[in-house]
């Protein structure tokens, strides 16, 4: 949280922000009061929900999406993590699924054909980095879902030759308004470093992973052409384009 809100942070002068605890306290935004919205990671089973707030969540990307198919001014939401996979599970894009084994760490993230286009992802690498934490994962994609909301598929996690499991959706563009990504590209180097640095946290990835590819993540943090690449481009492309489609529509000028 601490992140987005610095990347929000750099906006100040174009918009003002809430939050709101969906899981803690049931807190959902009345869509017609704001404009854009983010949608945080976990942790947690996407499976799993109090009966209350997991409700009114559904409810509220219902009114998101049809809001938009109602209205010249659209709203403009970004789906993070957990988010995502509650999205995908609503709408019924693909299989929510635990994994054998939790992804932690700096991983990278592969664009699809339709990803290399997308604006989400404008300036950065295919493949570029990001930071990957999840118990769960989306996969096997359904196919008449997503021809029937008109979404893409946008970026899949690295390809594991090793293994026989199927690569799990890491970005879909639900529509030219909602977008989601399975990882965090709100992470910075700091945050991560100081999570890494917890002894529980580090027994862990080295019981998991062995020293040389906790010695690899520490590395990757340190480059700037890597999650600090993705946390200085992601999330500031979906808020100017969103900032800048606002504007245009109630007709005022904006630089950003």
């Amino acid at each position: 949280m601490r992140c987005i809100q610095e990347i929000v942070g750099r906006f100040q002068k174009h918009i003002s922000f809430r939050v709101f605890d969906v899981r803690g306290k049931s807190e959902v935004p009345d869509v017609q009061d704001f404009d854009l919205f983010i949608s945080t990671g976990g942790p947690g089973s996407p499976l799993e929900g109090n009966g209350e707030w997991e409700l009114k969540y559904f409810d509220f990307l219902d009114q998101v999406w049809i809001w938009n198919q109602n209205h010249n001014q659209k709203k403009f939401l970004l789906l993070i993590c957990h988010s995502f996979q509650m999205a995908c599970k609503h709408f019924g894009l693909g299989d929510i699924t635990k994994r054998k084994s939790t992804s932690f760490g700096v991983m990278t993230i592969h664009k699809t054909e339709e990803g290399l286009l997308d604006p989400l992802f404008y300036n950065l690498d295919n493949p570029f980095w990001a930071v990957d934490s999840r118990d769960y994962q989306v996969i096997r994609p359904e196919k008449r879902k997503f021809k029937q909301l008109g979404a893409k598929i946008i970026a899949l996690e690295k390809i594991r030759n090793h293994v026989e499991y199927e690569r799990a959706l890491m970005g879909i563009r639900f529509s030219d308004e909602i977008v989601g990504t399975q990882f965090h590209p709100e992470a910075d180097a700091i945050s991560f470093l100081e999570h890494l640095k917890k002894p529980e946290v580090k027994e862990k990835i080295i019981a998991v992973k062995g020293k040389a590819k906790f010695r690899d993540m520490i590395e990757h943090l340190v480059d700037e052409d890597k999650i600090l690449r993705t946390n200085q481009v992601l999330i500031p492309n979906f808020l100017e384009r969103g900032i800048k489609a606002i504007a245009t529509y109630r007709k005022k000028k904006i630089l950003i």
